[in-house]
């Protein structure tokens, strides 16, 4: 029995070290190591959201410093050699706008299912793009453009949720005004960055300011504005997009008189939603 006993003993400490074994070989690869950070954040919103509903938000705001922790913990070693605060931004304010975002959609499971999963594609897209940014400004590579158009359409999905959070918080026109900055300037600094990869958060920060004030101008008009908060934040995304856009260009040099009337058609279309579906009465 004795035997037994210890050839069972040494049977589950082989199949205990071949498992971890495993867990150690599958972590030590960059690519799985996001990976499994992706799947970690899915699981926490979904259980932060479906399960605690409003009391959640703490967690939500968790999980998005959680969000930046498990990037530098999969990038450390190529953070070494490049370290860019910058790369931390919109991977922090893409979880926090999915998960506030999360309280104003009906609570039912196929939609919170739909949401995880968005979240969950839009996550990998961009840990994979914010490590092509830190490679990319060692070395040239050929995804760098790529990395850029999604990281920039992760910023307007982001833009797009805390705007309409912000404003259907229906807070006085100080709060608001002070919550859309909060989000705007990282957000532009990060877009900015993505063109740049410069280190230095000084780098086009005046620019940045500036570009920022533009838009916490046309978020003071809208706050008087008798429309949804769907309808503003969709507005103020369309100016988000037509200024940062045309920046963009701008440093690519491509600032041609085509570019500049694409980005201004769109900034119309999105003023003649908000405009015609106003409630005037």
């Amino acid at each position: 029995m004795s035997i037994f006993k210890r050839r069972s003993r040494l049977t589950r400490k082989v199949k205990t070290s071949t498992f971890g074994k495993k867990i150690r070989d599958f972590l030590t690869d960059k690519r799985q190591r996001l990976v499994a950070s992706v799947i970690l954040l899915s699981i926490g919103l979904f259980i932060a959201e479906y399960f605690l509903g409003k009391s959640g938000v703490l967690m939500v705001f968790g999980l998005a410093v959680l969000t930046d922790l498990l990037l530098f913990l999969s990038l450390r070693k190529d953070l070494k050699e490049n370290f860019s605060i910058q790369i931390f931004i919109l991977p922090f304010l893409y979880s926090l706008a999915i998960g506030l975002f999360y309280l104003l959609i009906p609570a039912r499971l196929l939609t919170r299912v739909a949401i995880t999963s968005l979240y969950a594609i839009g996550l990998y897209s961009l840990y994979l793009s914010e490590n092509i940014f830190i490679v990319s400004s060692l070395r040239t590579i050929a995804l760098l453009s790529s990395a850029r158009t999604v990281t920039f359409t992760i910023s307007l999905l982001s833009y797009f949720f805390l705007a309409n959070v912000v404003f259907s918080l229906h807070l006085n026109v100080f709060l608001t005004l002070i919550l859309i900055f909060l989000f705007t300037f990282p957000t532009i600094l990060q877009s900015l960055w993505s063109y740049t990869l410069d280190k230095s958060l000084k780098s086009n920060l005046a620019w940045v300011l500036f570009l920022s004030f533009c838009i916490f101008q046309f978020s003071v008009i809208l706050w008087f504005w008798p429309s949804t908060p769907t309808l503003i934040a969709l507005f103020l995304t369309g100016v988000f997009y037509t200024i940062v856009g045309l920046s963009h260009v701008w440093m690519e040099k491509r600032l041609f008189k085509g570019v500049i009337w694409e980005y201004l058609l769109v900034s119309l279309i999105v003023f003649a939603v908000l405009f015609f579906y106003t409630s005037w009465v």
